[in-house]
């Protein structure tokens, strides 16, 4: 039985910690801003009580619209400790989606990043008349800041010194902390309820498995409304201990892996995809026999990495040849990062087997793991026995199943309480205590879990065959050319591929050279699959898909529906008579 909750985890992480820094904000032409573990807790109990005196009490709904910030992980703790419910969300959505989020969960304060994103969610007609809010950046006239909050919490404790006590005596562990909006990847988004119990039980999972302490340092970049945002890199080192460096940029993203030189780094597969990329156009502009040299490198680091996993020492002349391999091409590449990555972790969407095993063959420690918001992160790679392609094994306390249709399902105290004011789609995921995933996956008989598909996702093509398309998309997406993939084909005869190219790309000169490249790319991936996986037909687009027209979620992982939809014409193309691969 979880008998604690977040903040007082958060008080045991300063008890410990004190003066030392917690977060690093950086600040455009400015050393970082740095809060120590310390004011991190004290900023909480003033935010808590500030809330409290706006009348804003246990239970209540609190949204936050903000990217990866020091000061959104103190508004984060402060609505806890107040017993309130963060519902964080994701700013990259267009404004108007965001206001019905708001009304939607009915939201009784909103901390909001920056004055201009404010002044363009008053702006909409759908969002909530009145809503108090709260500046974490900048200031606007009339408009209530963080700092002005934490000033208004630390005179009313001055006033009533032993009145935190007794708002934060009121909160248990059975109480709701977060409301997690759902992506909507396959179908429309949905709120979440996590209680404490629920993200304590998940956050205490970590310690278990992964080694990380006050010595390691943290890179965060994802949008904080995700899950994975939310509980690794923001809730697991407070637990742990762990000073966290939040990215300025995306852009800016390399430049500050040479700066903080982090320990602990977690990124979608769609950034390792552009990672691999990157570094494959690179290596081609080399030349032939560099590029030739690069792939026997890769293909030795490979099977260095399945002896390891086989509990096998590599001969001395594998072994000297490795040692040459890292010292040419491997080094580089983990130089990218840092060149001090212990931890470094692929999440919100599959990464590929053939992707997981090129950063492994190169030194780079990366793992793969599970999670959702419904169920917590639940499976992840033993470091150093991680398996290409596998997601892991399930985490200390957390039970696995896979269901007589192939549908994994997850049992224990990880697991949410529920859909916000929505009982019926409650139901239809949580039967007999065992959520459903909705994924599909398979066990081996080493306990490792491997996700095969959506089930929502298959493709049925009207001879009855199934298609799972996230493994051939992502076989596709592994050549540098390719930028984005998507399957169709559902009661079709055969199935066709939706491209997008990156545009710095040499090919992408002109449509004739692109198609050319495309369909050299497709004709490889044809090889590996069985005659009726193969992509018969294929179309390139002339944008890549974007949040803005709704065909992206704010992870990056591709709405399937709307992007038909979208592109329902050049879908209907590849089914009359258009470009056939051969």
């Amino acid at each position: 039985m979880i008998s604690r909750t977040m903040y007082s985890i958060l008080e045991e992480a300063a008890a410990r910690g004190g003066s030392l820094g917690a977060l690093h904000q950086p600040v455009p032409g400015a050393p970082y801003r740095v809060y120590s573990w310390n004011e991190f807790a004290a900023a909480a109990r003033e935010i808590a009580v500030a809330l409290r005196g706006m009348g804003i009490g246990k239970g209540a709904i609190v949204g936050l619209a903000s990217e990866a910030r020091a000061e959104f992980c103190l508004a984060d703790l402060g609505i806890m400790a107040n017993g309130s419910i963060a519902a964080a969300l994701y700013t990259s959505y267009p404004v108007p989606e965001l206001a019905r989020e708001l009304r939607a969960c009915d939201a009784q304060a909103l901390f909001v990043e920056t004055p201009a994103l404010l002044r363009a969610l008053r702006a909409d007609p759908q969002f909530p008349h009145n809503l108090p809010a709260i500046l974490l950046k900048g200031s606007a006239t009339g408009v209530m800041t963080l700092d002005d909050l934490r000033a208004q919490g630390r005179a009313a404790m001055e006033k009533d010194p032993e009145l935190f006590s007794r708002i934060v005596a009121e909160v248990m562990p059975e109480d709701g902390a977060i409301l997690y909006l759902t992506s909507g990847a396959t179908g429309e988004p949905k709120m979440g309820l996590i209680t404490h119990e629920a993200l304590v039980a998940n956050v205490e999972m970590g310690p278990k498995v992964l080694d990380i302490g006050p010595a390691d340092s943290v890179l965060a970049f994802l949008p904080p409304a995700h899950i994975t945002q939310r509980l690794a890199l923001q809730m697991l080192p407070i637990l742990c201990g762990v000073p966290v460096w939040f990215a300025e940029s995306l852009m800016k993203l390399p430049d500050e892996f040479l700066r903080v030189k982090p320990t602990v780094f977690v990124a979608p597969p769609r950034l390792w995809e552009r990672v691999h990329a990157s570094i494959r156009m690179e290596v081609r502009k080399r030349g032939r026999v560099v590029s030739a040299l690069f792939d026997r490198a890769v293909r030795l680091g490979l099977s260095g990495v399945r002896l390891r996993l086989a509990g096998r020492r590599p001969a001395l002349p594998r072994r000297l040849l490795l040692a040459l391999c890292d010292r040419v091409f491997f080094r580089r590449v983990r130089a990218r990062f840092g060149g001090r990555l212990r931890v470094c972790g692929s999440g919100s969407a599959p990464l590929g087997k053939e992707l997981a095993g090129f950063f492994l063959a190169t030194g780079l420690p990366l793992i793969e793991g599970y999670g959702l918001t419904e169920g917590g992160v639940v499976i992840l790679n033993p470091p150093g026995e991680t398996r290409p392609g596998s997601v892991g094994k399930p985490l200390p306390g957390a039970e696995i199943r896979i269901a007589d249709d192939g549908e994994l399902l997850v049992r224990g105290p990880t697991v949410f309480s529920g859909y916000y004011k929505d009982p019926a789609a409650t139901a239809e995921v949580l039967r007999d205590s065992w959520l459903h995933t909705g994924d599909l996956a398979e066990i081996d008989s080493d306990g490792y879990i491997y996700i095969t598909g959506r089930k929502k996702d298959v493709l049925v093509l009207s001879s009855g065959r199934k298609v799972y398309p996230a493994h051939i998309e992502s076989l596709l997406r592994l050549d540098p050319i390719i930028s984005q993939v998507l399957l169709v084909g559902d009661g079709r005869p055969y199935v066709s591929a939706l491209v997008t190219v990156k545009a710095e790309t040499e090919p992408a000169r002109d449509r004739a050279t692109v198609d050319a490249a495309v369909r050299r790319v497709v004709a490889r991936v044809n090889a590996s699959l069985a005659p009726f996986e193969q992509v018969r037909k294929f179309h390139v687009l002339d944008r890549d898909f974007s949040m803005d027209a709704g065909e992206l979620t704010a992870t990056l992982k591709v709405r399937r529906m709307r992007a038909l939809e979208n592109f329902r014409e050049k879908v209907a193309e590849c089914y009359s008579g258009h470009e056939q691969v051969r």
